[in-house]
């Protein structure tokens, strides 16, 4: 489990292309720091698993599935990436529960600057749009980080210096695309409920 909180920009090193996976090798020294083969990292908000480490660089397989449903197959040499380990039992949670399974991807709209912070715009695909509300919580490239507006196939955040300076939405630009997940917790409440009304309507 991961919170959301990015660590680092890492950089892509290396792309191999197989049949029917990707295998990537990135570099980011906080990260990599005491990593294991088997080990997780978050990659732009995707769980991957450690399968080689070496120096402040490690590898990591994505097979098909992920390459299709997140935007990791459109990374190249030289693209920076978010990166972020696990979350450790008993540490703060900092952000909110990001599984790391990306849910589809969004593309950046619009970026309106201002003196202290900017508001980004991004797409929302529609069988997303029912998890996304006003304050609540969402997952982009990684970040956690809290909707301020939420309309049927959009929604924006505000991004502080700090999120600028230090992730990829301070590089990223209209025709962009990121990866989203939504909140867990709203997934699993409509599970619930779904099964509730279908229990009603059967009596």
């Amino acid at each position: 489990m991961f919170t959301g909180i990015v660590e680092e920009l890492g950089e892509i090193t290396a792309v191999e292309t197989l049949d029917d996976a990707c295998r990537f090798r990135l570099r980011g020294p906080a990260v990599t720091e005491g990593a294991r083969h088997g080990d997780s990292i978050a990659v732009n908000g995707v769980c991957l698993t450690v399968v080689d480490h070496e120096g402040d660089e490690f590898t990591a397989d994505v097979m098909a599935e992920t390459l299709n449903r997140s935007s990791l197959g459109a990374l190249a040499v030289g693209s920076r990436v978010n990166l972020e380990r696990p979350t450790a039992v008993g540490a703060r949670l900092g952000g909110h529960i990001v599984q790391g399974h990306v849910d589809g991807t969004g593309e950046i709209l619009e970026r309106k600057p201002s003196e202290h912070w900017e508001i980004v715009k991004i797409s929302l695909p529609a069988d997303l749009a029912r998890y996304v509300v006003e304050k609540g919580s969402i997952t982009v490239d990684g970040i956690s980080l809290t909707v301020v507006d939420a309309g049927p196939d959009f929604f924006t955040v505000s991004l502080i210096p700090t999120t600028l300076a230090l992730t990829t939405l301070g590089i990223k630009q209209p025709g962009d695309p990121v990866n989203l997940e939504v909140d867990v917790i709203a997934k699993y409440v409509e599970r619930l409920l779904g099964g509730h009304v279908e229990q009603g309507d059967a009596r």
